[in-house]
């Protein structure tokens, strides 16, 4: 129970990464607050946090709108007492197209989600965490921080670009206010993500890339899983790593050393 007193907001919260760590956090000892758009799949999440003894808070908002994140942010701190851990995992793939057919409001959605929406999460956060400490992981991934072959990804790869910038900004920042942010780069995970990925036609954007056995090499191809991202999320959170911050850690199995 090494988080046992602390209170962590985890975005995204419904599904994949967020959910696996926001379950995660919960069996460590943490009260979590749990955010979605997606109000039924949030409650659910609640129920099965609050069936490990801990206090849940079913949290429904847009993180690309600020006033939905301050309300949030806000509520936690209000109804749960504090915020000790931040995991700024919400964001979709959006649309995949070459990058001069790519519809400029399709650009504007994805970084908005992903990018805008993790400073809001931040901005909101960290008055909050100021006096306290605390942790924060953003989820960025192995695409525009190691990888650049993903065809037709130039919107997301650049908001997980941003997303690595805006830690590292983050964690010299808050340092004086012992806060530490870092930044976790997932490579082939499975989840439902792939569920908001629009392709149009992506394929004119491929680079011809040969993998070697397989894209995933520690694991012979397969992708790996939630519960796997979701221990680093916990080492990230917890005082085991209290000596970490502004750093990116891949979890890929080493597929990003493949090109």
């Amino acid at each position: 129970m090494e988080l046992s007193g602390k209170v962590s907001l985890v975005t995204g919260a419904g599904s994949g990464i967020g959910r696996a760590s926001a379950l995660r956090l919960a069996e460590a000892g943490s009260d979590v607050a749990v955010l979605s758009r997606t109000e039924q799949e949030i409650e659910q999440l609640a129920a099965e946090i609050t069936a490990f003894g801990r206090r849940a808070l079913a949290l429904t908002a847009d993180v690309s709108r600020a006033s939905e994140m301050e309300h949030a942010c806000r509520r936690t701190h209000e109804e749960l007492g504090a915020i000790d851990v931040v995991v700024a995992n919400a964001g979709v793939n959006g649309v995949w197209a070459p990058l001069h057919e790519l519809a400029p409001e399709d650009w504007d959605q994805t970084i908005a989600i992903n990018l805008r929406g993790t400073f809001l999460t931040l901005r909101y956060a960290v008055p909050l965490m100021i006096g306290r400490g605390g942790s924060i992981i953003i989820t960025s991934s192995i695409n525009g921080t190691r990888t650049f072959t993903t065809a037709g990804a130039s919107a997301y790869a650049t908001a997980k670009a941003g997303q690595l910038a805006f830690g590292q900004m983050a964690a010299l920042e808050l340092a004086k206010h012992r806060i530490r942010a870092n930044v976790i780069c997932p490579g082939a995970i499975d989840t439902e993500i792939d569920e908001n990925t629009k392709d149009s036609n992506r394929e004119a954007a491929a680079v011809p890339v040969e993998y070697p056995e397989g894209q995933v090499p520690l694991t012979g191809g397969k992708p790996g899983n939630s519960a796997e991202v979701a221990e680093l999320v916990l080492f990230l959170a917890s005082d085991r790593s209290r000596h970490i911050t502004g750093t990116p850690i891949s979890i890929d199995g080493g597929q990003s050393l493949l090109v």
